[in-house]
């Protein structure tokens, strides 16, 4: 099963020529989830060997302009292109307490009607996830209007026992949120595949008897079977150990986060995406506006013990390396900042269309 990360925005603030802002698409069995869409996504999606048809659900990290300006556009042309069906499934969309009122009034006053159904749950984030004279309680919002029909989601509360939030859980993974410290509620999300099941002991069953065929799969589908001298085999008695599940953290804007959570949850990740908004000279700074330098992000990454650190939401004044000036600034000092404090281990440097492979686990 195939799964990789595609860049389509890593630069901050705006979209520029050499950077698009803050949007990242996670591949998995075809479908397409979105991470962030600011200001341009969908002329970014164009540009890139992805489908924006093919989104199937969307995750806004904050209600900061650049990481989500560009999704009442990309909901209207996806409608464009798309035909009336009734028994499509909604996309799901998932942000911040307030992302719900703003897709519905960008679409009222616009007059848009998408021709697809789409339902937005929204996640209620604490006081202490901001400064205190910039948070803003958007439960109001919604009280007296009339949202359209099936735009109405859950309301997600953070889970006092697990300090997160749990967003999906299927047969195959789990999707979680947790809490980070920003200007204004942020949040990073892990997608996390449940391990499968491990591998049969083909030569244990031989020595007890059984031969390849249908008992085989029996037994790997968790079913105890019954040879014809009576004998019973239990799963656990010819299975391997079971085989980890991918893993992946991608954090909005930050300073650090809130809690114990994220570190619990992004422990062992497979990718953690951080952004470096600024280089290690100007950490103040970074910190007065709620962001992180690549020492913040690989400290965070080394506490975690990940395996592959990916830094983006870069100030736009460090331009791509192939794309760099005269009297531009170079980003290079950034990946030698992080990857000092990660004793060497290599850190990569997103930039836009770099697509990140995920290999299963053997």
């Amino acid at each position: 099963m195939s799964m990789d990360i595609t860049f389509l925005g890593t630069g901050s603030a705006y979209p520029s020529p050499t950077r698009g802002a803050s949007a990242l698409v996670l591949r998995r069995e075809g479908e397409c989830w979105l991470f962030d869409c600011g200001e341009g996504t969908q002329t970014q999606f164009m540009k890139s060997h992805l489908k924006a048809g093919r989104i199937t659900k969307i995750f806004i990290t904050h209600l900061h302009g650049d990481h989500f300006f560009g999704l009442p556009g990309l909901l209207c042309t996806l409608s464009l292109q798309s035909s009336p069906d009734l028994n499509k499934p909604p996309v799901d969309i998932y942000g911040p307490l307030g992302l719900r009122n703003f897709i519905w009034r960008s679409m009222e006053l616009s007059h848009s009607q998408l021709l697809f159904p789409y339902t937005v749950h929204e996640l209620v984030p604490t006081r202490d996830q901001c400064p205190a004279e910039e948070f803003r309680d958007f439960s109001y919002l919604d009280r007296d209007e009339v949202s359209p029909e099936g735009a109405q989601g859950r309301i997600l509360h953070l889970d006092p026992v697990e300090d997160s939030y749990l967003l999906i859980e299927d047969e195959q993974l789990v999707l979680k949120a947790f809490r980070l410290c920003h200007r204004i509620p942020s949040f990073g999300f892990v997608v996390e595949e449940k391990p499968r099941t491990g591998k049969l002991n083909v030569q244990k069953l031989k020595d007890l008897g059984v031969q390849p065929g249908p008992l085989y799969g029996k037994l790997k589908n968790g079913t105890a079977v019954v040879l014809e001298n009576g004998v019973t085999i239990s799963p656990s008695d010819v299975l391997e150990d079971p085989i980890p599940g991918r893993k992946i953290c991608i954090l909005g804007d930050c300073s650090g986060v809130v809690g114990d959570a994220a570190m619990k949850l992004c422990c062992e990740a497979d990718v953690l995406i951080h952004e470096a908004t600024l280089d290690g000279t100007q950490e103040e700074k970074a910190r007065e506006h709620g962001h992180s330098t690549p020492k913040m992000a690989a400290d965070f990454a080394k506490l975690c013990k990940v395996k592959k650190l990916v830094l983006t939401h870069f100030s736009q004044r460090y331009k791509p390396a192939a794309q760099r000036g005269e009297g531009d600034t170079g980003i290079t000092k950034l990946k030698r900042q992080a990857e000092s404090v990660l004793d060497g281990q290599e850190v990569t440097l997103a930039e836009d269309f770099m697509t990140i492979e995920i290999p299963m686990k053997k």
